[in-house]
């Protein structure tokens, strides 16, 4: 980000933007918008490039829960989406967002679960922000705003929010950086409406709006239909070196790339991403305890492979823990007794952890 920036942060803030969109425009016809339903554009997917750099805050209501999303514009004539990116990277300590979108992309950089650092305090610790770049060409503008617009709806569904402008009373979920600035307070910046403005009277002919953008959040918001949002469960991680065997039920399930209802982002696998076969030894680095007591296990089908995925305890079979060189050797100098009734004690514990009953 290429605005003036003040450095002085304020309860995890930083610098922020003003500007209000009319209400007599809410509802009036807007040349952007009818131009990009004319060409039928279509959004662009979201790319995931989360970095791991930036610090992670929860929200004031806790983690992943956002109350709306805030619109900003870079400010930047001559820069572009990588360039943008790069800059923060390098300066999130005094300013950083979550996502970055143009006409032919929009790249989430940071954590939504997570506050970022883009309108200063109290808005920082609300609202999932963004920048769009400045573009320069009818086309590219009006992609730009169909991304965006789509992009905000996106989010709004993705939380449980619904489109509220908060230009009137400050208590919506669609923010520009100016309405931040002009209810909540923490800055005295405009962003996005000058250049909303002038793009759109430099290629349409006419002065594009926050309302007329909300407008377009409304009709995208709607379009998505309804979402069946499942609340996430709780789980408590724990590192482990152990291993099992793969058992003969591991067709009826499904490997995962995180733990299945507990992390918003968990997608079932292909089970030939390791090599699956009845009996098996598999590797466990990790293992997670959901609050409704279902156990999962992190695997790996080497001790070092890089490859780890999550699978529900009733794939696994003969759960144990790896014997280490020195366990061994301690262990070999035991009399023959304590052998035996270590092995027994062994047996019964891998009994009890595979066969115990867990809700995939």
């Amino acid at each position: 980000m290429h605005k003036v920036m003040l450095t002085a942060l304020a309860t995890l803030g930083i610098a922020g933007f003003v500007g209000l969109s009319n209400p007599a425009t809410a509802n009036a016809s807007s040349k952007v918008n009818d131009y990009i339903a004319s060409k039928n554009y279509k959004p662009v997917k979201v790319t995931k490039s989360i970095w791991s750099g930036f610090p992670k805050y929860k929200y004031r209501h806790g983690k992943g829960k956002p109350e709306g999303v805030v619109v900003h514009e870079t400010a930047n004539p001559s820069s572009t989406i990588y360039n943008e990116i790069a800059y923060m990277k390098r300066n999130y300590n005094n300013a950083f967002v979550h996502s970055f979108v143009d006409a032919s992309n929009i790249i989430n950089i940071a954590n939504t679960d997570y506050l970022s650092w883009g309108v200063g305090y109290p808005g920082n610790a609300r609202f999932i922000q963004f920048e769009q770049i400045e573009v320069h060409s009818k086309s590219a503008f009006a992609h730009e705003i169909a991304n965006a617009a789509w992009y905000t709806a996106y989010l709004l569904k993705e939380y449980n929010l619904k489109p509220n402008d908060a230009a009137y009373d400050g208590k919506g979920t669609v923010w520009s950086h100016g309405s931040v600035a002009s209810h909540l307070g923490g800055s005295t910046h405009t962003d996005p409406v000058g250049y909303y403005a002038s793009a759109g009277k430099k290629y349409f002919g006419q002065k594009y709006t926050m309302a007329a953008f909300y407008q377009m959040v409304k009709k995208y918001y709607n379009a998505m239909g309804s979402t069946n949002h499942t609340k996430l469960t709780a789980a408590t991680y724990t590192s482990v070196n152990q291993q099992a065997k793969l058992s003969s039920k591991y067709t009826k399930y499904y490997l995962y790339n995180h733990v299945k209802g507990s992390n918003k982002n968990a997608k079932k696998q292909s089970w030939s991403k390791i090599s699956p076969k009845v009996g098996k030894t598999y590797y466990i680095d990790m293992t997670a305890k959901k609050s409704t007591g279902s156990m999962w296990y992190r695997i790996k089908p080497s001790k070092n492979s890089s490859k780890r995925y999550w699978v529900w305890s009733g794939n696994l079979t003969s759960i144990q823990d790896v014997t280490t060189t020195a366990t061994a050797t301690s262990a070999s100098t035991s009399s023959a007794s304590d052998s035996s009734d270590a092995t027994s004690s062994s047996s019964v514990s891998a009994t009890d952890t595979s066969s115990s009953s867990a809700s995939n």
